[in-house]
Order: C-alpha cells, then structure tokens, then sequence
C-alpha cells in the first residue's frame, strides 16, 4: 500500500534540489567570460598596482603560473608580502616582487618608477588595477579628492613615468581596470576636485570615467609606437573594495542583502578573467583604446567620447601630477 507520508515528502524534498539547482547554475553563468587561451609569459616583465587582494592578486597568481615576472606595486607591506607569499607556494614562480607604491601620494609614485627602472630595463605589461570605492570626501597627500587621486591621478601620473620602459619593450600593453560605473555620471568640469560639493557616488563614476578618457586618449598619443592601452569593466565583484563604503559594510547588506545578491557576485578569479584577456589575448595584439567586458568588446557610454572633456581632464592630469607631457600626433 503507497506511503502517503512519502508522497508528500518527494516535493519537500525536490524544491529545495530545484532551488539549490538554479542558484548554482545563475552563479555560474554571472561568473561571466572566462580566459581559457594558454600563453607562455616566461621573460615578460609585469607591473600590476594594487595587487595584494582581491581581482589584483589573482591577475598576479595566474601571471606567475605562466611564468611572467610580476611586480606587486601595493600600499601595505604586510599585507602584500603575504600574499606575494601564498602566490609563490602555489605557482612555484619565485620571480614574484612586492615594491611599495601609494597611489595617494605623487612622491611615492615617482619613487616607484625611478626605483624600478634601476632594476628592469622594460616593461612589457601594465596593469592599473588599484582603486577605492566611495567612502567620505578625503584628500591624497597632494590634495585631490581621493577616488580622483588614486583611480586617476595616480595611475596617471605612473603610466607617464613608465612609457619610456614600455616603448623599449613593444609590442607592450596597457591595461586600465575602469568600471561600468563610467556610464553613469558625466565628467565635472566646473569641480573635478569635489570642492564646491561632493558626492560620492558620483565621485567614484567620475574617476572610472576617467579611466574610460584616458585610456582612449593615450592610445591616439602612443599610435604608432607599439604600445597599447585598452580598458575593461571586470563585472560586479566580491572584493574588499567596498570596504570604504559604510553603507554596504553595514549589517544588514552584509547580513541580509549580500547573501540575496550572492548568486550575481563573480568571485575575485573570475573578475580577474578580463583583465587577463585584455592583458594577454594574442588575438588583441595592436588593438589599442578599445574597451571590454566579460573578455568582449562592448561599446563605450557616450559621455566617454566627449573629445571636449576629455582634453580637459588631460590638461587638467598633466598639471595636477607634473607628468611628462605626450604629445599628440
């Protein structure tokens, strides 16, 4: 005689499995393009910026798994050499390098290139991958409103002092780590600094902005020279970015919504995938001051083609930084 207990049980039972199921095959798919292409990068020398954690030490574990030598350009000596640690366990590539670099700070940055090019003579890639995520209006220790400071400016400023590095080792590559945010707000003219209001939100948009304007902006300047510069947007991530943001570090999105939005998160590797491709995809030598997302191209907002505020963040990032000017063609 049927059990009417087991009857009831099966679609106790099953609705759960189905629910498991479709988490797991949604966060699979939000896990978004994968780099799969072997590449040998033995004798490639790499600099990626803040690579300590998150979508920059797992760029930095897959580089040294292919041999490059990768400098980690950090803040935090502890922290870095840590990581730096783990990452020579793991790939077995002792040529892994930790170099201090405060992006906050232009004296610290100069330090940077005039100490590394003591010891390499090229550069065949650079990865500016470091930035902060909202928080209270702060200022770097030259005075720039902080998102603008490190996204920016900063990595303005590094990129100028390491052309010539790059220009010997060509073809070379540039990568700058933007953000879809780029969309969403157009480029302050009247107050890039923040200093009449801020907001920021709006802050963060306008640096991964800026990072969309210069990439495409150097490219034109470098045509010719076998260097490229593209920029890439590595999707939403589970990284300790938002750790400045007291809103999302709160206990109930910590608590409540982050376990919702779990399923539609990339982990740090997957978000490293795009960087990777842009990096290294053999098919992508000479393509210069494109954009990707999820190891595609994907075209740019429009408020990133305004050729107007783009010339004025130029200007504005050789005066506030000091860097070496790069002459249009």
């Amino acid at each position: 005689m049927p059990n009417i207990a087991d009857g009831l049980l099966s679609p106790l039972v099953a609705g759960p499995a189905l629910i498991g199921l479709a988490i797991y095959l949604i966060r699979d798919y939000m896990q978004g393009g994968q780099f799969k292409k072997k590449t040998d990068e033995t004798g490639k020398i790499v600099i990626v910026t803040g690579s300590n954690t998150g979508i920059g030490k797992e760029t930095v574990l897959e580089l040294a798994r292919r041999g490059a030598t990768v400098y980690m350009a950090c803040r935090d000596e502890a922290r870095a050499e840590k990581a730096r640690q783990e990452i020579i366990k793991e790939t077995k590539n002792e040529n892994v390098f930790y170099r201090e670099l405060d992006l906050a700070s232009l004296d610290s940055i100069r330090k940077f290139a005039e100490n590394f090019k003591k010891e390499q003579s090229k550069l065949h890639i650079l990865i500016n991958n470091a930035g902060i995520f909202r928080g209270p209006r702060r200022l770097t220790k030259d005075g720039f409103e902080m998102q603008i400071g490190v996204n920016h400016m900063g990595h303005f400023l590094l990129t100028s002092l390491l052309l010539d590095l790059l220009k010997k080792a060509a073809p070379s590559r540039i990568v700058n780590v933007s953000s879809l945010a780029h969309t969403m707000h157009k480029l302050n003219v009247d107050d890039l600094n923040c200093e009449k209001s801020y907001d920021e939100t709006h802050a963060y948009c306008q640096s991964k902005l800026a990072n969309v304007m210069f990439t495409r902006e150097l490219a034109k300047r470098l045509e010719g020279t076998g260097v490229t510069v593209t920029a890439l947007h590595p999707g939403l991530v589970d990284t300790e970015i938002f750790r400045n943001s007291a809103i999302l570090q709160s206990a109930i999105v910590q608590f409540v919504f982050k376990p919702l939005l779990w399923p539609f998160i990339k982990t740090p590797k997957s978000g490293a995938q795009t960087t990777l491709y842009a990096a290294l995809d053999p098919s992508l030598e000479g393509i210069t001051g494109e954009y990707f997302s999820d190891c595609r191209p994907k075209p740019v907002a429009d408020v990133a083609t305004d050729e107007k505020a783009s010339r004025f963040l130029w200007q504005q990032s050789e005066k506030w930084t000091g860097a070496p000017k790069i002459p249009q063609h």
